[in-house]
């Protein structure tokens, strides 16, 4: 059988050029790339929001949670790596027997387990810090139920991606790149759009938020922000963590805004309306939609890197009689997907540097949508006041560092730091009025 690989490789590259130019054209048209008129402001000091004490604390919790998390991020990045490009995973695969889509299953499940276990230590410290710190509630019973949820969750998803893309690699040894990475562009769409309403309810309990005047002011909130909302959802979160909180989920049909009811039982309600115009703000703008627009073209480029860097099918020559451990799958087969199961590792391992490795594009991208968020609720309320002194709660609640590390906030911040928006609500409070 001819060789495969440049034929493969060459829809590979067009299937990764064509996700690159997507996620090109997709942030240029969606991301503001300037969110604040006459760009941002400098940040405020530390010293003038918060107190020795309190900085103190929050550079205390932020160094030690940043000590266990990298630490369980570089070892499950390690043992990723190991069994990815490693004999050991390869042997491992290469004695499973079955069905291949059953033996793929099998694969993601035990490297999740495996990742579970290993990054389980960090876990359990990450926790403690937390309970030290008051910022968690709940039993440690409840607390490993979700750590399987979790797991049970991730499995699933990730199986279905591979099995997927398995399948294509399978049945279109030439065109699979593009088919594979069109799939999975799809799946990250419907992934997204169906989150809220398959995911979100394992893990949290969520109520209408009820009639009263917070309810009628949020409302009236998104009639004037031109956003459509059925309803506002109240979310059981105090079972877990003591921080307070709100997000938009969802696109379309399934965009929902959920409040913490930490938020909703603890905060003044100037302060609770203005995280509301926060999230009715992404609402508004389909933040979710950009995001999972932009994760989709990710995912065609990825496959088609993926391409180019797996291997070619090898495929036995018909003049040649098969392996001695060549068998019948249970499909009744000939076992001709053991390259592909095979690769599983891999794939994954690649997965799981690539996530490391793009996320300062990610989070860059992500800031950018939050101060445009920030920016609307400063407009929407005109209240800069409750604005900082949300901010400043939020911070103390969950003991954030003010001034995190340059390089870490690069790659791992997902939000503007607090004085980012304290100095942002500042200037917006200073600016000439008519």
């Amino acid at each position: 059988m001819l060789d495969n690989t440049a034929a493969v490789r060459r829809v590979a590259l067009g299937t990764a050029l064509l996700g690159a130019a997507a996620f090109v054209l997709i942030a240029l048209a969606r991301v503001p790339w300037h969110p604040v008129p006459g760009g941002l402001p400098d940040p405020v000091t530390a010293s003038s929001v918060f107190t020795p004490e309190q900085i103190e604390r929050g550079e205390h919790y932020a160094q030690w949670a940043r000590v266990w998390s990298w630490s369980r991020l570089a070892v499950s990045l390690g043992v990723a790596v190991w069994l990815g490009f490693g004999r050991a995973g390869r042997r491992w695969v290469s004695r499973l027997r079955g069905w291949w889509w059953a033996r793929v299953v099998l694969v993601v499940l035990s490297l999740s387990v495996v990742g579970e276990l290993v990054a389980l230590p960090f876990g359990v410290a990450l926790r403690l810090l937390g309970l030290d710190e008051g910022l968690v509630a709940g039993t440690w019973a409840e607390w490993s139920v979700d750590r399987v949820k979790g797991l049970l969750v991730t499995v699933v998803g990730t199986s279905i991606a591979v099995i997927a893309l398995v399948g294509c690699m399978r049945r279109l040894p030439r065109l699979w790149p593009a088919v594979a990475g069109l799939a999975a562009a799809m799946l990250v769409m419907l992934g997204s759009f169906a989150y809220p309403m398959v995911v979100e309810p394992v893990f949290n309990r969520f109520a209408s938020l009820p009639d009263g005047p917070l309810r009628s002011e949020v409302l009236a909130l998104a009639d004037a922000e031109g956003v459509a909302v059925d309803d506002v959802l109240v979310a059981d979160a105090s079972r877990r963590t003591t921080t307070l909180n709100a997000y938009v989920s969802g696109f379309g049909h399934s965009r929902r805004v959920v409040l913490y009811d930490t938020l909703v039982d603890d905060s003044p309600r100037h302060e609770a309306l203005s995280v509301v115009a926060h999230e009715l703000a992404h609402a508004k703008y389909d933040d979710v939609l950009t995001g999972t627009l932009l994760g989709a073209s990710g995912a065609l480029l990825g496959v088609g890197l993926l391409g180019l860097v797996l291997p070619g099918p090898r495929r036995a020559r018909p003049d040649r009689e098969p392996p001695p451990n060549h068998e019948e799958t249970a499909d009744g087969a000939a076992d001709g997907a053991a390259d592909e199961v095979s690769a599983v590792p891999r794939i994954l391992a690649l997965v799981a540097l690539a996530t490391v490795l793009t996320a300062p594009a990610q989070n860059g991208i992500s800031r950018v949508l939050e101060t445009r968020a920030d920016q609307t609720a400063l407009e929407v309320t005109n209240a800069p006041q409750a604005f900082v002194d949300l901010q400043r709660r939020l911070a103390l609640r969950s003991h954030a560092d003010p001034t995190p590390p340059a390089w870490s906030q690069w790659w791992f911040g997902s939000h503007p730091t607090v004085l980012q928006r304290i100095g942002l609500a500042n200037r917006f409070e200073a600016r000439p009025t008519e």
